[in-house]
């Protein structure tokens, strides 16, 4: 692509304009810069489409952390604003959806590996902790997702009532507990094992009982149930 540096995509041959390699070669062929590109649609400042995705994708490492960066601040980068960082964050959003809807709500969850394959798109790059209540009914189905917290997930934060509230308004059965390690450590920590404490023991005084607490760890998950450290009646041990 050497000598076309600087100029305007449309200057450029057919077969190296990323719009038109999508159209001939798939969407699978083009890199992460030429899929930016696309979005970008046209270039500003003298810098066409597809230098300013590489420079974004030089900026933040990868797709991955760019795709969760507030638009407020993508759309601060140079050559972007605000209408071509509305399509870049609507393109990330539109990924993490369609990567988690096969585990749509309304499926019967039977083991922490359904809850993972669902959230882990949609959790694992978050640059805060989220702290979430999944609820469930008779059928062991997510009726509900309660945002109980984002922000440092501790006892003081994470408070009973706003779990429990949403479960009883929405009638349900259980509740799953499910947040992110956004550094990606799978460990779970004193306060996590705290947080937990206090919930189970004000779903037992509620007689709604705590299922389970999966922590998302980037592409891996934790299971508080799957590691025993619940007993049969939902206690931590």
């Amino acid at each position: 692509m050497e000598g076309t540096r600087n100029l305007s995509i449309r200057c450029w041959p057919a077969g190296e304009r990323p719009r038109e390699r999508l159209f001939h070669l798939g969407v699978s062929a083009l890199s992460d810069a030429e899929l930016l590109a696309v979005l970008i649609h046209t270039g500003a400042a003298g810098r066409n489409a597809l230098e300013i995705a590489r420079e974004l994708l030089a900026a933040y490492g990868s797709l991955a952390r760019l795709s969760h960066r507030p638009t407020a601040e993508i759309r601060r980068f140079r050559g972007l604003g605000t209408s071509r960082a509305a399509s870049l964050a609507a393109a990330f959003e539109i990924g993490r959806r369609t990567a988690a809807a096969k585990h749509a709500r309304g499926e019967r969850i039977t083991g922490p590996e359904d809850v993972a394959h669902r959230y882990i798109p949609l959790m694992r790059d978050l640059p805060k902790e989220r702290f979430v209540a999944l609820l469930l009914n008779n059928s062991g189905r997510i009726i509900n997702e309660c945002l109980v917290s984002e922000g440092t997930v501790n006892a003081s934060i994470v408070h009973p009532r706003e779990v429990f509230h949403a479960a009883v308004t929405e009638l349900a059965t259980a509740v799953i507990l499910l947040h992110n390690h956004p550094s990606g450590v799978r460990m779970a920590s004193r306060e996590d094992h705290a947080v937990t404490r206090r919930l189970i023991e004000a779903g037992r005084v509620m007689d709604i009982p705590v299922r389970d607490h999966i922590i998302i760890c980037g592409d891996e998950y934790i299971s508080f149930a799957e590691n025993g450290w619940l007993d049969t009646e939902g206690n931590v041990q």
